[in-house]
């Protein structure tokens, strides 16, 4: 089911945005298989596969790269796959013998997806790092926070999966588009650097056309002007204002009990202090809820602010269907919709080397060969999930 069934991708096994990556193209109806280590590494969080959403709806080989007969294995998955994705350091795929000049040379036609946080070129190409040290080489991560404060982490949303696994998955996108044309494939370098630059854009053309003040929370949309920026509530949570038109801040100052002169002066930096007191005092004398009844649905640019336990109960999130509950899990449901292949609801995660056996006979070995993979260590079948463990 989805849009995307009949692609075949081979993921090798990695954390933060390549995960995600596959996740979104497995939710949209690709087959993904994960090449998995036979020791599996990562941050430690030791979780359960239904409990990894990101790594849903794959199926799993487990085999030891490092070694000949494991890297012709994955070679011959190579050879009948659409794509090809992998997140290590720039020369390791090389190094392995799985680079893309070797998976090429078997398959022409392979789109060969990169992800690294500093890209395959330029003088820290080599360099460890992580999200927050991505998007605060962007200049992303200077422009995010209180002002008076310090610089704070958007979470990993603008470097792993922002400026990673969307652009990873659009870039693989376009190159199969492309592909349509000229019969082969490329490889597509995707840097979370990079990604969060271009996420940046239009602060980029902002700072340039004077529009932008280079200090955090000072600006239109850096919760600097009050009516962009969340409000703690009477009973200690927060709701969500975004009235930035004209037309929208007047609903809100009606339904808040505003002064007209507030209204008169929205955009006048001089009374945004005052203005800040009034819309804090006046929000503070309901509930969450209270404001939920007042002010949901309206032209106020209104939202509360939901944890992660609570968003999937809201009203609207239940009537699009907006998460699902797989093996017990409520996660996020596959997103965007299509209105004539839509996705299907996703599988969880498998465990490692789960379907091994299965996809190599795909690939074209036959159980003698897969025997002596298994025999020799380089292969790990795990139990179906229906045997014991």
């Amino acid at each position: 089911m989805g849009p995307l069934h009949g692609l075949r991708v081979i993921e090798l096994a990695g954390i933060g945005p390549g995960p995600m990556c596959c996740m979104l193209l497995c939710d949209l109806g690709a087959d993904v298989v994960r090449i998995d280590r036979l020791q599996p590494s990562g941050l430690g969080l030791n979780l359960e596969p239904r409990f990894d959403v990101n790594g849903r709806g794959r199926r799993s080989v487990a085999l030891d790269l490092k070694v000949p007969a494991g890297r012709d294995a994955a070679l011959q998955l190579a050879a009948g796959a659409d794509v090809w994705i992998e997140g290590f350091r720039p020369g390791v795929a090389e190094d392995l013998g799985l680079g893309p000049a070797a998976c090429m040379a078997l398959n022409p036609r392979l789109v060969y997806g990169r992800m690294t946080g500093f890209g395959q070129t330029g003088p820290l190409a080599q360099a460890a790092g992580h999200d927050l040290n991505y998007i605060a080489l962007s200049g992303a991560l200077h422009a995010i926070g209180p002002h008076g404060g310090k610089p704070v982490p958007p979470l990993n949303l603008v470097g792993d999966y922002g400026g990673g696994a969307l652009y990873l998955a659009f870039g693989v996108l376009a190159a199969l588009f492309e592909r349509q044309r000229s019969g082969i494939g490329q490889v597509v370098d995707a840097a979370m650097v990079d990604g969060a630059a271009s996420l940046a854009s239009v602060f980029y053309g902002l700072v340039a056309g004077g529009g932008w003040r280079p200090e955090r929370g000072n600006n239109l949309l850096d919760g600097g002007a009050p009516f962009f920026d969340s409000y703690e509530t009477a009973d200690g949570r927060y709701i969500s204002l975004a009235a930035l038109e004209p037309k929208f801040f007047a609903v809100l100052a009606l339904a808040l009990g505003l002064d007209a002169h507030f209204v008169q002066r929205q955009h006048d930096r001089r009374v945004w202090p005052e203005m800040r007191q009034a819309i804090a005092t006046a929000v503070r004398e309901h509930t969450r809820d209270e404001w939920c009844a007042r002010l949901e649905g309206s032209d106020a640019c209104f939202a509360p602010v939901l944890s992660f336990e609570e968003a999937p109960a809201h009203a609207h999130a239940l009537a699009r269907g907006a998460f699902v509950t797989v093996e017990g899990v409520v996660q996020p449901a596959p997103a965007p919709r299509f209105d004539r292949t839509p996705a299907g609801t996703p599988r969880a995660a498998p465990r490692v080397g789960e379907h091994s056996r299965e996809v190599l006979r795909e690939a074209g070995l036959d159980d003698r060969d897969i025997n002596a993979l298994l025999a020799e260590g380089t292969l790990l079948q795990a139990p179906a999930k229906s045997e014991p463990k």
